[in-house]
């Protein structure tokens, strides 16, 4: 079973991913990539599908032309849990 970060727990992951935003109502992290077309995007979809497949964490997300939205929360913890930070991590150091 996954465990919902403690408060302590999201406010340092929040300092650490400094370009996710916080959804206080679904307890989730977001954060929106721009890519110069929708070919670059959908190219990025593809990379973090692996690793979300890898992870076997998969996020909520859409993409709309040369913009992909991403949403990572843990439903089996009803919130914000480590598997979450890992893969914003790991999305982060393909766009960084």
């Amino acid at each position: 079973m996954v465990e919902q970060l403690s408060e302590e727990e999201r406010a340092d992951a929040l300092d650490e991913l400094d370009e996710w935003d916080f959804d206080e109502a679904r307890d989730a992290i977001t954060r929106s990539f721009t890519f110069e077309d929708f070919s670059e995007a959908f190219g990025f979809m593809a990379r973090v599908a692996l690793l979300a497949e890898k992870a076997d964490h998969h996020p909520e997300w859409s993409n709309v032309w040369n913009r992909v939205d991403i949403l990572l929360t843990t439903h089996d913890a009803a919130g914000l849990s480590h598997r979450d930070v890992e893969l914003a991590r790991a999305i982060d150091a393909l766009v960084d």
